[in-house]
């Protein structure tokens, strides 16, 4: 039961199911949730840094698991570690329009391809700990250019 579970979560309920590109779809479906959270709630940046704050063990605990029971490191078909990092990508918005949500999108979908240091590195973590790491580093990464992008009005 408990791996059924986990495994739903792993894959952010299908997203790491798709058969072409999984982990784009898991970050778009955590974008557009950002979205509606945004524009329909009101929610800043300070709200997405609690939301993938309260992910991470839950993302930790899924991935892990998920990864021993498929005997993989780090199975393609999970992608709450893009979740987890599109959130805090969304974290380093100054505002929220289009032009924020796309640049989020695509920042951390950029350093979660490119891997810079040390985004590679952080993978060597055990477990789900690696799953996850990495792609909080490279959601990290992503805000940092979108909060300095903002700050210099270039949005």
């Amino acid at each position: 039961m408990s791996t059924r579970i986990a495994i739903l979560l792993a894959t952010w309920f299908g997203c790491g199911l798709s058969p072409k590109a999984p982990g784009t779809v898991g970050s778009l479906s955590a974008a557009l949730i950002g979205v509606v959270l945004h524009d329909y709630f009101g929610f800043i940046w300070w709200h997405f840094l609690l939301m993938a704050a309260a992910l991470v063990l839950p993302a930790v605990w899924s991935a892990g698991l998920t990864g021993r029971a498929l005997k993989l490191k780090d199975p393609q078909i999970v992608v709450i570690d893009e979740v987890l990092g599109q959130w805090i990508a969304f974290a380093g918005a100054r505002e929220y329009t289009p032009v924020t949500y796309l640049a989020a999108f695509a920042l951390f979908r950029l350093f979660d391809i490119w891997k810079p240091w040390p985004v590679r590195q952080l993978e060597a973590l055990p477990g789900g700990w690696g799953i996850n790491a990495d792609d909080a580093m490279a959601g990290i990464y992503a805000a940092l250019v979108l909060f300095c992008a903002g700050w210099f009005n270039l949005y």
